[in-house]
């Protein structure tokens, strides 16, 4: 198999797809402040491949703008979740045609909704359909690399029989949260089963990449995960909030730059995407951006109060002209 995921250095660093989270603009602020050294792999939040080929034309031009991409950004993989195997086919041949540098299949989401679509983690249900999207995905994507984003099972760990049937399919990556669908995020993620992932693979002697995912909270832990595991490389989400540095281990942003990059982010999010999303989903990165530092509580309720990105940097300039001569703490 060619494509890039086999030119990565290894172990590699990837950026988890999270719904309302990695959109385009938080993309391109994490790719402005920790490319060059990473991520290397952006992906794409998840996008309703029925909504793309089967909505009206304005929903369907809303969907559009979940996939738009930067140069910097790649190689970027466009993420979608359906269970009906021409859709994937069609959207697979439609992110080749946007550029995108790979595929992946959504089969891992606990959202209901998606579930009830037969899509997302209900997919470790129904293993035949789960193998007629990849092989779908391959034919649509024309050459781009098809991967999947799943879990360790559906009510039970079921790896020694899912993983398998993937990998009879050849992706080129799966990248594995290291919990079931019933557990969602409620118990620790079990790195030893990322570990027994791997072992699978190489008994199968499959060429497909195996990316560990699960309560990762840096880049030193993502590494000492892989390292544990021999896994091919680490897919790390939540511990990007309010650090969009993350992946670049030299930057440690002082708090006034931190929150000026809460100004940019937010200002970008009203450019890209402000006419068709809801303001309030920045509330979750304010809440991370105003974190750990002295003053901290108050800002965070001034800032989810406010309505647009003007409000943001009145109330973060004011707190800034606030600190006076006083050390500026590291975050």
């Amino acid at each position: 198999m060619s494509s890039f995921w086999y030119t990565l250095p290894k172990p590699f660093f990837v950026l988890a797809p999270l719904a309302n989270v990695t959109d385009a603009a938080f993309r391109q602020i994490i790719a402005a402040y920790s490319k060059p050294k990473g991520p290397q792999v952006f992906y794409t939040e998840f996008v309703s491949a029925d909504g793309l080929m089967l909505a009206s034309r304005e929903g369907r031009e809303k969907l559009m703008r979940d996939l738009v991409f930067t140069e910097a950004e790649r190689p970027i993989v466009a993420q979608f979740f359906t269970s009906k195997p021409e859709i994937m086919e069609r959207v697979a041949f439609l992110a080749g045609e946007l550029g995108f540098d790979g595929v992946d299949i959504n089969m891992g989401c606990p959202d209901r909704t998606i579930e009830k679509q037969g899509a997302g983690a209900a997919l470790i249900k129904n293993p035949e359909c789960a193998g007629e999207l990849i092989r779908a995905a391959k034919r649509g994507a024309k050459g781009l690399p098809v991967s999947v984003k799943t879990r360790l099972g559906y009510s039970k760990d079921t790896l020694e029989e899912w993983l398998p049937m993937l990998l009879q399919e050849e992706p080129a990556a799966v990248a594995i949260h290291a919990r079931t669908r019933k557990e969602m995020s409620k118990v620790p993620a079990r790195w030893e089963r990322v570990a027994r992932a791997v072992e699978i693979r190489d008994n199968m002697k499959s060429q497909t990449l195996i990316i560990g995912n699960g309560d990762l909270r840096d880049l030193a832990d993502a590494r000492a995960k892989v390292e544990e595991t021999s896994a091919d490389g680490a897919m790390l989400g939540r511990a990007i909030f309010g650090r969009p540095w993350l992946f670049d281990e030299s930057k440690n942003s002082l708090l006034a730059e931190r929150l000026r990059i809460a100004c940019e982010h937010t200002e970008l999010f009203e450019k890209l995407l402000g006419d068709i999303k809801n303001f309030a989903i920045m509330k979750k990165h304010f809440k991370a951006y105003a974190e750990g530092f002295p003053g901290a509580k108050e800002l965070r309720l001034e800032l989810m109060e406010a309505k647009n990105s003007a409000e943001i940097e009145a109330l973060i300039e004011d707190f800034l002209a606030g600190q006076g001569n006083a050390r500026v703490p590291q975050v």
